[in-house]
C-alpha cells in the first residue's frame, strides 16, 4: 500500500521529467520501460533533443570559424593545437600546476579524478586565466557544440590512471554520455603521449542516422536488464565490435602537444584510452548540459558575471549538505597542487 502511495504522489515528477535531460533506466520507471518504449519514448526523446539542437546551433553558427563548423559536423569534435599564445600560455600553464587550491577527488575503478574550480579565487591567483575565459574563440566554439549560448562549468583537472589495484575505469569504454547532445573541452597543460590516456573518438558518431537510431531503441528495450550500471544510468556503453554496424569507424586516440584545445560533441562515443603504467594528465576541462527540449539557445540566470564563475563551490556544498538524498562523489581531498600524488 505505501509503494503504491509513493509511486502515485511521484508519478507527475517522473513525467515531467521526459522533457528534461534525465536519463536514468533506473531511477524513472517511465524512462525504463519496456513498454512505452517499445511504442518509442525513448526514440522519440532521442530524435526530438537532436533536432532541437540542430535548430540552437545554427542559432549560434555566425560566430565561429567556417573551417572549425565543417569539421565539427564531420567529426563531431574541433581540435586546435597551439591555442593560446606561447606567453599566456606559459603563464596559465605555470599558474595552474603551481595552485596549491582545495581540491575534490573521485575514484571510478583504478583511477582517481582529481578536480578544482576555475572560481575566483583560482581566477585572482592565476590571471592568465582571464585570457582564457576571454578568448572569442572558446566561447563560440564551446556555446556552438553545446547548441547553447551558456557559460560552461570549468575545472582544473588531473587524471591519475593505474593509481591502485582496482578494476579498470569505466571511462576507459567506449560511450555516449547522454541522449542527447552535449559539450566536452578539453585545453591539455602538458603533451598527452599515446601511453598518457589521451582521448579517444569515434568520428561522426555524433551523428542521429537512422542505424544510431535503431540501436538507441534496441538497447531501450534491454539496457535494464544488462548487467552495465553505466549504460542502464543512461550513458550507453558500446562495444569496438558494434561500430561497423552502425556504419561507423574505430576509435581513434588523439596524442597531442601542450596548448591542444578539444572539443566535442560527447553524445559521440568517446573514451579515455587505456594506459599499462600509472599516469597523470592534467587539463582544463568543461562542460556543458542543459536541458536539451528547450526551445531557445540562451535565457540562462546561471551564466551571469558574478554568478557564473561561482556555481562550482555551490553546486558542491548543496551536494555535501544533502548527500543523504542527492549522493556527493566528489570528496574533499585537502589542498594539493593538481600533479601531486
Amino acid at each position: 500500500m505505501k509503494g503504491s502511495i509513493l509511486r502515485s504522489l511521484l508519478a507527475p515528477w517522473w513525467a515531467a521529467q521526459l522533457l528534461t535531460g534525465a536519463k536514468s533506466f533506473l531511477d524513472n520507471p517511465l524512462i525504463g520501460s519496456e513498454a512505452l518504449n517499445r511504442r518509442g519514448l525513448h526514440g522519440w526523446r532521442v530524435a526530438t533533443a537532436h533536432r532541437l539542437a540542430e535548430r540552437r546551433r545554427a542559432a549560434l553558427s555566425a560566430q565561429v570559424a567556417p573551417e572549425d563548423r565543417e569539421s565539427f559536423q564531420r567529426d563531431g569534435f574541433v581540435i586546435k593545437r597551439d591555442f593560446l599564445p606561447p606567453a599566456t600560455f606559459a603563464a596559465l600553464r605555470d599558474g595552474l600546476l603551481q595552485w596549491p587550491g582545495p581540491a575534490r577527488e573521485m575514484v571510478q575503478g583504478d583511477t582517481i579524478t582529481r578536480r578544482y574550480a576555475v572560481d575566483p579565487g583560482l581566477i585572482g591567483a592565476v590571471p592568465a586565466m582571464k585570457a582564457f575565459l576571454r578568448d572569442p574563440r572558446w566561447r563560440s566554439l564551446a556555446r556552438y557544440v553545446a547548441s547553447f549560448d551558456v557559460e560552461p562549468l570549468l575545472y582544473v583537472q588531473s587524471i591519475l590512471s593505474r593509481r591502485h589495484d582496482a578494476p579498470p575505469d569505466p571511462q576507459t569504454r567506449l560511450h555516449a554520455d547522454t541522449f542527447h547532445p552535449t559539450m566536452k573541452a578539453w585545453l591539455f597543460l602538458q603533451d598527452v603521449g599515446p601511453a598518457d590516456g589521451p582521448f579517444s573518438y569515434v568520428r561522426g558518431s555524433h551523428r542521429l542516422t537512422p542505424e544510431r537510431l535503431a540501436w538507441e531503441r534496441k538497447r531501450s528495450l534491454t539496457v535494464r536488464d544488462e548487467r552495465d550500471y553505466l549504460s542502464a544510468r543512461g550513458s550507453f556503453r558500446i562495444g569496438e565490435d558494434e561500430l561497423a554496424s552502425l556504419g561507423l569507424p574505430a576509435a581513434e586516440s588523439f596524442a597531442v602537444p601542450a596548448n591542444t584545445l578539444v572539443v566535442a560533441d560527447t553524445y559521440g562515443f568517446h573514451a579515455r584510452t587505456t594506459s599499462d603504467r600509472p599516469t597523470t594528465r592534467i587539463e582544463l576541462f568543461a562542460y556543458s548540459r542543459r536541458n536539451p527540449f528547450l526551445p531557445f539557445a540562451g535565457l540562462d540566470p546561471w551564466s551571469l558575471p558574478g554568478v557564473a564563475e561561482r556555481r562550482i563551490p555551490l553546486l558542491w556544498l548543496t551536494h555535501d549538505i544533502y548527500r543523504r538524498w542527492i549522493g556527493q562523489p566528489w570528496a574533499k581531498a585537502g589542498r594539493k597542487r593538481p600533479g601531486d600524488e
